[in-house]
């Protein structure tokens, strides 16, 4: 299906937006001039808690709530940018009197609360490394993750504490000090509350400099050990202009992230690039619920959303009569993060909530978006958008002598790469230099992404390098073909997988998660092949397609391929850690 262009009208915009003219504004953008809406700490440095909080806290903004935390179940609470200034001081205090040092390591494993933000800023002040956990993950890939990162101090809660850190707390032999959030203080454990109230809320921070290793996120590899991506403290420009640019941030603004501060958008985009924009930032203790979710962006006025393609499908299931019994006159833009959004979500985006979803891409490499679509510019459904000021981004075929080349013919399948040097590009693989460097050729980042660039200058993903099919002489990208099994009313979920085919060499298998009120048939999947067919073509459709429950993804709501087509073939499943429970 050929999805229509959504025309936008920048007059008609709600206030006038950030980035106005796309290709003026590339053609000027300075990542130099950019430094200068920002703010050197006082010896002269760079400080991401220094820009995101403090130079805030001592101008106009001092008093305006930075942060509005929506607990589960109890009161709101409101922090505004003096209160985070003199909390966060004092975990940095904390950390200094337990001796911990510039370049340690503090990991966070916690749900959504007040102390977790407050401990990154922390961290960060004290020029440690702040690295997250996610608050899902089982002790092994704890264990794994703070073997990795050396880790030093762990924040956490008594019950995460006692179920998951206490088991493997004997392995953890870096690991000195675990400060626990809550009124219980298991044995072994130093309470956070205590020691915030013996600690001062001034503060002088610790020297750092653009280049010194701030953050420390973690990403699963295909197969393996996970991999630390290192960022640093210049980081924070490229956090500040996408918020900016990307996500039209102005200081009025009520933001809502609702990514899991476990990950790197929870930390990027629900904590820095907010708070360095100055807005009113939404945290929400409480996991996905529809109603809930509704009723937050109509009483909170949020008016720039920014969530997952999973959370888009399961509110696309219950269907835009839901959403029409709220009301939105606050919203005026919606983001998609953490995969690529399918078509008919950023169509239903409009005909739900009077807008699209605007999808981007990136990755826990980059450190922030680096491809989107605009508020003031045209959206195809589909593509991810067109690059970032200050990023060039390219589609480039790998050579036989090892090389890369650019490819300029439009729509044209290749690698998505991107000239290295923006400021949020991971430093490093922690101890691991070769892997690092097989990032990096001739002058390009490659992403591990195939995509192709239309000649309006769109990228539009195809799929992971290893996901792409290979079908009789036809290479297809499983996420064309979900895209098209999404557009039949019966269809909840799809994962798509090459198989091995003696003749085709693969044929594509399609794994379908039902809606409610539909059942697995042989009737139904055979229309679900006619239906593909007729959209696809022979060629590319799915010549086998697997009825399944759930579909197994990851924590952040990732379907994972690579696992699907393990258990299809009886190969090795590698790492899942960051598997979400699944019904087989």
């Amino acid at each position: 299906m050929s999805w229509q262009m959504i025309h936008k009208n920048s007059e008609s915009l709600p206030c006038k937006p950030n980035l106005e003219d796309y290709q003026a504004l590339r053609s000027q953008f300075s990542w130099e001039a950019l430094r200068a809406e920002l703010e050197a700490t006082p010896s002269g440095g760079w400080n991401i808690a220094h820009n995101a909080v403090d130079r805030h806290a001592k101008g106009p903004h001092a008093n305006k709530t930075a942060l509005r935390w929506l607990s589960e179940a109890g009161p709101i609470q409101d922090f505004s940018y003096a209160d985070l200034k003199a909390l966060s001081n004092r975990f940095a205090h904390v950390l200094e009197k337990l001796g911990v040092s510039k370049g340690e390591r503090v990991f966070g494993l916690t749900g959504r609360i007040p102390e977790l933000y407050q401990a990154v800023l922390g961290t960060l002040k004290n020029g440690s490394v702040f690295c997250p956990l996610f608050s899902a993950f089982g002790p092994e890939p704890i264990k794994a993750r703070m073997q990795i990162g050396s880790a030093k101090v762990l924040v956490t809660t008594p019950m995460l504490y006692k179920r998951k850190v206490a088991p493997i707390r004997a392995e953890l032999t870096t690991l000195e000090h675990v400060i626990v959030v809550g009124d219980k203080t298991p044995e072994g454990t130093l309470n956070f509350t205590e020691l915030m109230a013996e600690a001062s809320p001034e503060f002088t921070l610790c020297p750092t400099e653009p280049e010194d290793m701030a953050l420390l996120h973690f990403t699963s590899g295909t197969t393996g050990k996970p991999k630390g991506a290192i960022h640093v403290h210049e980081a924070i420009l490229a956090h500040y202009a996408t918020g900016k640019l990307a996500l039209d941030l102005h200081p009025e603004d009520i933001f809502w992230c609702t990514a899991d501060p476990g990950w790197v958008t929870g930390i990027s985009y629900g904590m820095l690039s907010p708070l360095s924009n100055g807005v009113t930032l939404i945290v929400d203790e409480a996991e996905f619920n529809a109603e809930r979710w509704y009723s937050i962006l109509q009483e909170q006025k949020v008016s720039v959303w920014y969530t997952a393609p999973t959370a888009v499908r399961m509110l696309m299931k219950l269907g835009a009569e839901l959403t029409r019994q709220y009301q939105f006159p606050a919203l005026r833009f919606m983001g998609s993060v953490g995969e690529p959004l399918n078509p008919e979500g950023v169509v239903w985006g409009q005909e739900a909530f009077g807008m699209p979803f605007h999808d981007n891409w990136w990755q826990t490499e980059t450190g922030a978006i680096m491809v989107a679509n605009y508020v003031s510019a045209d959206v195809k459904p589909g593509s991810m958008g067109r690059p970032l000021p200050g990023i060039e981004a390219g589609i480039v075929r790998h050579l036989e002598n090892g090389q890369v080349e650019e490819i300029q013919t439009p729509d044209t399948e290749g690698e998505l790469a991107l000239r290295p040097g923006w400021p949020s590009m991971f430093r490093g693989y922690l101890n691991e230099e070769a892997r690092y460097q097989k990032c990096f050729s001739d002058g390009w980042y490659l992403s591990g992404d195939l995509a192709k660039r239309d000649a309006d200058g769109y990228f539009w993903f195809v799929g992971r390098a290893d996901d792409v099919i290979k079908s009789a002489g036809h290479l297809i990208g499983p996420f064309e073909v979900e895209s098209a099994l999404m557009e039949h009313p019966a269809v909840a979920e799809v994962g798509v997988i090459g198989k091995p085919d003696p003749v085709a060499m693969e044929i594509v298998k399609a794994f379908v998660a039902l809606k409610p009120g539909f059942e697995a048939s042989e009737a139904l999947q055979m229309e679900l092949m006619g239906f593909a067919r007729k959209r696809l073509g022979a060629a590319v459709a799915p010549r086998e397609i697997e009825f399944r429950l759930n579909l197994p993804k990851t924590r952040s709501g990732k379907i994972m391929r690579r696992l699907l087509k393990a258990r299809e073939l009886g190969l090795p499943e590698g790492d899942i850690s960051t598997l979400e429970s699944d019904e087989k």
